[in-house]
């Protein structure tokens, strides 16, 4: 955990005093420059910066959540990762992960929001509760609500961690009896980055803190303020099952053969078609897998109302998209019959041109008989 210090260090010199060496150091910029979808000309600008750039102060609230945001950051594959958030960027207030506790915890995070208004980033894991006038969350006897406006005031900008703080995830799930509310529904005049995801994958995470202290500024967002580097696609658009599901091939169940062959699992209950996230492509747990790869389907955790969108293992129909995702009942029967009338039309195609071919070896056959005759 930093600790409050009038001495300023730069990101790198942070990085060298924790004992990495330069070639690290080199190996994190790559890292993180990738994983952001950076060409590899911008890893010189990202290690420029993390060398230039002094600490940024963090603040990070906890909220109503079950804190799988901070675990999932702190078990990133890249040891800097980890690194250069709980260590190297003045991260001066956590619930979870600071030593101090009761008044020394408040103090150490009142002490930032004096001295550094304006400049600190709010990161924000949960949802707020609206409910009985914020009762349902208090921390050091002050509502969750009165304590996120205080620091979302001085806060150059806001990210939300997690589903819970991005669309209010579980707690707002029906019939949301706490009024669990998302912090962009609450604070309008901060920019907002929101990274959903139950939880969003740690170097998802990490890559928004170094794009802002790298480029100083948000990254490109969508519609939703979502980050578009690892938002910007479904799951089921880099899922390595998908050729299956083209092929109108799919798991009946999770036990029959065609789940043990690794077949679609979009009629078992995926969400992959309606869920946009990097989880088919950065993976989890050094790379190794993510969920669909480990057999079970998506359940579209990074996406609004995730837990009411009908029950986990049945199929969701009339998605939107191309015309080939409207019914999985169709999909087989449609692609057998494009097979069927492809491999039709090959076969008219390739008898016609036997035909002519024929027809032309005879007509020359027949010239070079009168040839030999004459």
């Amino acid at each position: 955990m930093a600790t409050q210090t009038d001495t300023k260090q730069t990101y790198y010199e942070s990085i060298v005093k924790h004992g990495y060496s330069r070639r690290d150091f080199m190996k994190f910029a790559t890292y993180i420059t990738a994983y952001m979808g950076l060409e590899s000309s911008m890893i010189a600008q990202v290690a420029k910066s993390l060398e230039t750039t002094y600490r940024l102060p963090v603040i990070w609230e906890h909220y109503q959540e079950c804190t799988c945001c901070s675990e999932s950051f702190i078990r990133s594959d890249h040891p800097i990762v980890a690194d250069i958030i709980l260590d190297k960027i003045s991260l001066d207030y956590t619930l979870t992960l600071m030593a101090a506790s009761g008044h020394q915890a408040e103090a150490a995070k009142q002490a930032t929001m004096d001295k550094y208004k304006g400049e600190y980033i709010l990161c924000v894991e949960g949802s707020v509760p609206l409910g009985d006038d914020g009762n349902y969350c208090c921390i050091a006897g002050r509502s969750a609500k009165d304590l996120f406006l205080e620091a979302a005031e001085g806060a150059k900008a806001i990210i939300a961690w997690g589903s819970c703080a991005s669309n209010g995830c579980v707690q707002a799930a029906y019939p949301n009896p706490t009024e669990a509310t998302p912090i962009h529904k609450i604070v309008k005049n901060k920019p907002i980055i929101r990274v959903p995801g139950c939880p969003p994958i740690g170097e998802v995470m990490a890559g928004i803190i170094v794009h802002v202290v790298t480029f100083g500024r948000l990254p490109e967002l969508d519609g939703l303020g979502r980050p578009k580097a690892f938002y910007s696609k479904r799951v089921h658009d880099s899922c390595y099952r998908r050729p299956y599901y083209d092929a109108g091939l799919f798991a009946e169940t999770f036990d029959d053969q065609n789940a043990k062959d690794g077949y679609c699992l979009y009629k078992v209950g995926c969400r992959g078609p309606m869920t946009y996230n990097a989880c088919g492509t950065i993976k989890w747990n050094n790379g190794v897998s993510f969920p669909i790869q480990s057999g079970h389907g998506c359940i579209g955790c990074s996406e609004e109302e995730f837990w009411d969108n009908g029950p986990f293992y049945e199929r969701l129909t009339g998605l939107a998209g191309f015309g080939i995702e409207s019914s999985a009942d169709t999909i087989g029967k449609v692609a057998a019959g494009v097979l069927a009338g492809g491999l039709a039309a090959h076969a008219i195609a390739a008898n016609i041109s036997k035909r002519k071919e024929l027809k032309s070896e005879i007509s020359s056959g027949k010239k070079n008989e009168k040839k030999l005759e004459s």
